[in-house]
């Protein structure tokens, strides 16, 4: 699928001017994950928005397995041209690391980080049947019978769990996860009241908050979402350190011309920065636009990466 882009190592570009010439060829987008997820909106989204921004169509492929390695692999083996890049995750390039024993790749060495596209955050939800309104009753709840509370997430190690792990280090409390093949079966089992709750990402439950058919608490970003204005933030609620989410980025193999990585980078900050083509309908879906410098973004993400190493840690989750 990855066709010969992705087959071997290439020559750089061979000078300046031609570095600062890119594109003059399709780019490819690769995806680690499936198509009709979150990844695969946002990627879309960013694909159309870049090939517009460059004058070049952008190609997305999808690659999903090994929780977005197999593709993460794949781009880091690819030329450093400017012409094969991934939509990198907080898993793929910070969680994974500590989720793995081994990685066929390093997501620091093997990568430039361009440029993060968008965040999205993690919503609490709960089954209607569950005694509880808001935050404070939530944790209340959970303290006074520990365990009793079953979180559902869309398996292992996904951003879901960890934000469930996050949250019961930062409240204090004691619940089960209950690991699902995907969303969508851990959301009919709360929905039928099977589990008690979920921290599900915003674009998945969207749906069924405007239906009822699970009862918002907070959301975990630092505002209010457009997507659902009626929820409130965890700030609000008391928990102002409890911001968390997937977030999702632009990284190049290692190697990649600078000139070609800042062409990039100005391109989507014309995406995601003030007044961004892409804000709109990135909020509309239920993401925050997020935009940062190429140096910028790697700091973040090696901050990520020690960040949830530790909740991983102290989950005691592996994915092998």
């Amino acid at each position: 699928m990855l066709g010969a882009a992705l087959g071997g190592i290439a020559a750089p570009l061979a000078t300046p001017a031609l570095a600062q010439a890119w594109p003059t060829r399709q780019i490819r987008l690769v995806l680690g994950f499936p198509p009709g997820g979150t990844a695969d909106v946002i990627g879309r989204l960013v694909g159309e928005r870049l090939g517009a921004a460059l004058g070049q169509s952008v190609l997305v492929e999808n690659r999903a397995g090994a929780s977005g390695n197999i593709a993460t692999e794949a781009v880091a083996r690819a030329a450093p041209d400017g012409y094969t890049l991934v939509l990198g995750t907080q898993g793929t390039h910070a969680a994974n690391a500590a989720l793995f024993s081994r990685l066929p790749f390093d997501p620091a060495a093997d990568f430039v980080a361009v440029a993060p596209v968008a965040a999205v955050p993690n919503v609490l939800v709960v089954t209607p049947a569950l005694p509880v309104t808001d935050v404070a009753g939530f944790v209340a709840y959970a303290r006074a019978n520990p365990n009793r509370i079953r979180f559902g997430s869309s398996g292992n190690g996904t951003s879901i769990h960890l934000a469930g792990e996050l949250f019961k280090g930062i409240a204090g409390v004691e619940m089960e996860h209950v690991p699902y093949r995907g969303s969508a079966p851990a959301l009919t089992d709360l929905m039928a009241g099977r589990i008690e709750a979920m921290f599900e990402l915003v674009p998945g439950v969207r749906g069924q908050i405007a239906a009822a058919g699970v009862r918002p608490l907070a959301v975990a970003s630092r505002a209010r979402m457009p997507a659902i204005p009626d929820v409130p933030t965890f700030g609000e609620r008391g928990y102002p350190g409890f911001v968390t989410g997937a977030w999702f980025g632009i990284f190049a193999p290692a190697g990649t011309p600078a000139p070609v990585v800042a062409r990039m980078a100005e391109a989507l900050a014309a995406m995601t920065g003030p007044n961004g083509t892409a804000i709109a309908r990135l909020e509309e879906v239920g993401a925050e636009p997020m935009s940062m410098t190429p140096d910028a973004f790697k700091a973040f993400v090696a901050t990520e990466t020690t960040r949830w190493a530790e909740v991983v840690r102290r989950s005691g989750a592996k994915l092998d």
